[in-house]
């Protein structure tokens, strides 16, 4: 199954770009970079070499999906273990 903007919270966010756009803490406002590891709270993003590490919950970021589509996700959204997040039944509109 390929990742789509409809599915993109049910799939491996590993290796995506992403971009903090809003946040509940302003220093996490406009990192960007790509996502390289994730834990049930955290997201790490490599930016310029430097690892960053992102609450998933105080964030709403933009993925870009392989075919450059930008999609919005509320980081509450993401909170969970990866494995169970595939699980979740979340509908998307």
């Amino acid at each position: 199954m390929s990742i789509t903007p409809k599915n993109l919270i049910r799939h491996e966010l590993i290796g995506l770009l992403a971009e903090v756009v809003k946040s509940t803490h302003p220093n996490y406002i406009g990192i960007k970079g790509k996502v390289i590891d994730e834990t049930k709270n955290t997201l790490i993003i490599d930016q310029n070499g430097k690892e960053k590490t992102i609450p998933k919950a105080e964030v709403t970021l933009h993925f870009t999906l392989p075919e450059d589509t930008i999609v919005e996700v509320y980081g509450k959204l993401l909170v969970g273990r990866p494995e169970d997040r595939i699980k979740k039944r979340i509908e998307v509109k």
